[in-house]
C-alpha cells in the first residue's frame, strides 16, 4: 500500500479526477482519497514513483 500527501486536493472533483487517472492506468486497483486530509492511499502493484506520476499528469502535485 501506497499513501501520498496531495495537497492540491480541494474537492470530490478532485478526488474523482485523482481515481479515475489511476484507474486508467491499473483498472483493478484499490484507491482511496480522503479530501480533509488531502492523502490518498493505493492498495496494488505499483511504484510509488508510478504513483506519483499519475497524479502529477493528473494536474495534482504530491508532496
Amino acid at each position: 500500500m501506497i499513501t501520498l500527501k496531495v495537497p492540491s486536493i480541494a474537492c470530490e472533483v478532485c478526488a474523482n479526477t485523482i481515481t479515475n487517472a489511476i484507474k486508467n492506468k491499473i483498472s483493478n486497483a484499490q484507491v482511496s482519497v480522503d479530501v480533509v486530509t488531502k492523502i490518498v492511499t493505493v492498495n496494488n502493484e505499483i511504484t510509488e514513483t508510478q504513483l506519483k506520476e499519475i497524479i502529477i499528469q493528473a494536474g495534482h502535485e504530491v508532496e
